[in-house]
């Protein structure tokens, strides 16, 4: 018997939907997982990783987007 997520949707349905959706479904996920930090602990290299970036914002090595704007550049990229 297929996998069959909880929502009624099976992953091979979910790998039909548009990369559009599949975006607004991270998302959403995502957003629910980081209401609560207790639930969601992060990863050990993620420390590190925010220290990289930090260091290349001071840099001048990225450039920094409004979230609404970064969300809007992805989704483009995968229409």
């Amino acid at each position: 018997m297929p996998f069959r997520l909880s929502f009624g949707m099976s992953i091979a349905e979910l790998r039909k939907l548009p990369s559009t959706e599949k975006l607004k479904i991270i998302e959403a996920l995502w957003s629910d997982l980081a209401e609560d930090e207790k639930v969601f602990a992060s990863p050990g290299w993620h420390e590190e990783a925010l220290r990289k970036a930090e260091a290349d914002f001071a840099a001048g090595r990225v450039e920094i987007l409004d979230w609404e704007d970064a969300k809007k550049e992805l989704r483009q990229r995968f229409e």
